[in-house]
C-alpha cells in the first residue's frame, strides 16, 4: 500500500462513486476500479460495498478512510514543509483555532498578515482545546489558538491580555442597569456556559458561599449565547465571544471576580516543526498583542 493508493482509495471514499472519483483524479474509471480491488486483495479485506449508483465503506473501509485522511494530511504537510524550506513564506500554515478564538484571531490579523505575506496560505482546523492540542502534537497543525487555561507542558505560548468573563443575557431576564456586577447576583439564576470554563466557574461561586444554578453545559460559547438569545438562562462566556453570533437581543455585564478572566494565547510545541510562514505569523500576533493593552 502507497501514498497513491491511499489517495484513490481517499478519493472514491469521498465521493461516494468511482466515475466521480476518477474525474476528480482524471483518471479513466477501468484503472480507479483496477486499483481499489488490487488494494482490497492486498490487505486482504474488502473496503466497499458495490451499490448500482454508489458505494458504501465497510468497517473496515471506515477505519482506512480515517487512517488515510490523516496520512495524507501529514504528506501534504511535509511537502509544504520541504516548499517552504525552499522558498521562504510561500506554502501552506495550518492554524488550529477554538470557537471564542476565531473573533479575536481575525479582528485584523489575518488581514495584515495577508498584505505582508500574501503568498501564503491557510489551512484552518476548528476544534476544543483537547483537540488541537492532540493534532498539534501529530504535526498536523503548526499553531493553535486556544484560551487559557490549558496544560502548558511541552508547549511554546503567546499570550493577549487578559479579559473579563461577562453575563450575557436578553432584557427580559436583566434584573438592573449595571454593566458591572459581583457573581452573587448570578445566585438563583439559570446559568449557560462551556464546560471548559466549568471548573472556574464553580471555584467563583463556592469562593462566594453559593452553587450555581447550572440550566446547560455545553461544548462552544457559541451554543451558550445561542441559548442565552432564545431566553433559555444566563450565558458567562469570555467578553469577546460575544462577536461570534453577530446582530443579536443579547445585553451583556462585566463580572467583577479575577478569577473569572481568561487569555487567548497561540501556542506551538517546543519540539515540533516550525515555519518561516508560522514564526512570521507569531510574530505578528506577538506585536498585536501589545497593541492591544
Amino acid at each position: 500500500m502507497d501514498i497513491k493508493q491511499l489517495k484513490y482509495f481517499y478519493t472514491i471514499a469521498e465521493e461516494g462513486q468511482i466515475t466521480n472519483a476518477a474525474k476528480r483524479l482524471h483518471i479513466a474509471q477501468p484503472p480507479l476500479s483496477y486499483q481499489l480491488k488490487n488494494l482490497e486483495n492486498e490487505l486482504g479485506v474488502k473496503l466497499v460495498e458495490r451499490g448500482s449508483h454508489h458505494i458504501k465503506l465497510t468497517d473496515a473501509g471506515l477505519m482506512l478512510y480515517k487512517r488515510a485522511k490523516q496520512i495524507l494530511t501529514l504528506t501534504e504537510a511535509t511537502v509544504d514543509e520541504l516548499k517552504d524550506f525552499k522558498k521562504g513564506t510561500y506554502g501552506t500554515l495550518s492554524i488550529g483555532t477554538v470557537s471564542s478564538s476565531g473573533a479575536s484571531l481575525l479582528t485584523g490579523r489575518l488581514n495584515t498578515f495577508h498584505d505582508k505575506y500574501p503568498f501564503v496560505n491557510f489551512d484552518i482546523h476548528e476544534g476544543n482545546t483537547y483537540e488541537l492540542l492532540e493534532i498539534l502534537d501529530k504535526g498536523i497543525i503548526e499553531i493553535a489558538i486556544v484560551r487559557t487555561p490549558f496544560n502548558t507542558s511541552g508547549l511554546n505560548a503567546i499570550y493577549l491580555p487578559k479579559e473579563p468573563m461577562v453575563a450575557a443575557m436578553i432584557n427580559e431576564l436583566n434584573w438592573n442597569d449595571s454593566k458591572v456586577i459581583n457573581i452573587t447576583e448570578l445566585n438563583n439564576k439559570p446559568i449557560i456556559f462551556y464546560k471548559r470554563f466549568e471548573k472556574l466557574i464553580l471555584k467563583a461561586c463556592d469562593d462566594c458561599n453559593f452553587e450555581p444554578t447550572v440550566f446547560c453545559k455545553n461544548d462552544d460559547a457559541r451554543t451558550s449565547l445561542l441559548w442565552a438569545n432564545s431566553g433559555l438562562g444566563i450565558a458567562v462566556v469570555p467578553k469577546s465571544s460575544l462577536r461570534l453570533i453577530g446582530s443579536s437581543n443579547l445585553i451583556f455585564k462585566e463580572i467583577n471576580n479575577e478569577m473569572l478572566s481568561t487569555q487567548i494565547a497561540a501556542i506551538w510545541s517546543k519540539t515540533g516543526y516550525l515555519s518561516s510562514a508560522g514564526k512570521n505569523f507569531l510574530q505578528l500576533f506577538k506585536d498585536n498583542g501589545k497593541n492591544e493593552k
